[in-house]
């Protein structure tokens, strides 16, 4: 069984970018969204994964993820998938001997910032960088499935405002 342990969090501000190692655009569907799982399309460049996500809440959540051939993933991304890929700009931003992952949302999610962080244990103790603001892990609407369905951009100002 894979385990992906993560945490997500606002961005305070743009400092975290004079720290960013480069970046890649992302473009991602959802195949199914049911009460147990979501299954996503994702597609970086050259390459392209199917991912089965579980729906349980919080930092802890089952993941199981295969690499598929970027044509295909294209192809289902045209096809399949409901409504239009969700895209981001894809970040990485090294600090205090952890990865940081920093998702820029373009297109209906534009003006979204997202900083997340893989643990190795829901207890995994880590320096928070400056740039880092509220914990959005438990709240659905910050899911990538939810985003795709509810995008960023149709939020009322004040969720999209709150910190």
């Amino acid at each position: 069984m894979a385990l992906e342990i993560e945490r997500k969090f606002r961005i305070v501000d743009q400092s975290w970018r004079a720290a960013a190692a480069g970046r890649k655009l992302l473009r991602q569907g959802y195949l199914a969204n049911t009460t147990r799982a979501s299954v996503r399309v994702r597609l970086a460049g050259d390459q392209a994964w199917l991912s089965v996500k579980a729906m349980t809440p919080g930092r802890a959540r089952d993941e199981y993820e295969v690499a598929i051939d970027p044509v295909d993933a294209q192809q289902m991304l045209d096809r399949l998938c409901e409504g239009p890929p969700l895209e981001k700009w894809r970040h990485i931003v090294l600090h205090d001997g952890n990865r940081w992952e920093i998702d820029e949302f373009i297109g209906a999610n534009a003006g979204l910032v997202i900083a997340e962080i893989e643990l190795e244990s829901e207890a995994q103790h880590f320096a928070r960088p400056e740039w880092l603001g509220a914990e959005v892990t438990q709240e659905e609407r910050y899911y990538n499935f939810r985003l795709a369905q509810h995008p960023y951009t149709q939020w009322p100002e004040s969720l999209r405002t709150a910190p």
